[in-house]
């Protein structure tokens, strides 16, 4: 299983997850499944959707 990364958000904001999670909630409320991940190697909150399963 793979994912889309739709937008990324520094995790040094004075705001911290805050921008990545109001973003997710809006892709979620246009039916996107958009979820907030935190990548460690680049300190950033990524907010991304799951990619379908290739067989």
């Amino acid at each position: 299983m793979g994912a889309r990364v739709l937008e990324r958000f520094p995790a040094g904001s004075p705001r911290g997850s805050w921008p990545a999670e109001e973003y997710a909630a809006k892709r979620r409320a246009e039916g996107k499944p958009a979820t907030v991940v935190m990548d460690l190697k680049t300190d950033a909150f990524l907010v991304v959707v799951r990619a379908p399963d290739e067989d």
